[in-house]
């Protein structure tokens, strides 16, 4: 999670998710969208590398990368346990947001207001 806390991974991960790219085309892409260096980016790989998430192979001159997707499934079981705890409250929320505009609606809809209860009184 901590190697996934940085912008600049993030894309390197989603930019592998397609499968496995050099290390100069990663540095290409990374460095176009985000103004960072070849070797800046070389230091982004290396700690995804280290916590797990990427892997590299040498092929010839050319070093590969491509996602491991162990950590990435983890990643995962995580956001299901949270999504799990938050999804009944904010549908709870949602449910009641909703209620509030219903009511506002129809109280700017009746022109005399609410009606008087059985004492004549407006409450």
């Amino acid at each position: 999670m901590d190697a996934l806390g940085d912008p600049v991974r993030r894309r390197l991960v989603e930019l592998l998710a397609s499968g496995a790219r050099s290390a100069g085309d990663l540095a290409d892409a990374v460095g176009a969208e985000f103004g960072i260096s070849q070797p800046a980016t070389s230091r982004h790989l290396r700690v995804l590398r280290e916590a797990g998430v990427v892997e590299s192979r040498a092929q010839g001159p050319v070093r590969l990368y491509s996602v491991r997707p162990e950590p990435l499934a983890e990643v995962e079981r995580w956001a299901r346990d949270v999504r799990s705890y938050w999804e009944p409250r904010l549908d709870a929320l949602g449910t009641e947001v909703a209620r509030g505009k219903r009511e506002r609606r129809r109280a700017s809809a009746d022109p005399a207001g609410p009606p008087d209860d059985e004492h004549g009184r407006n409450p």
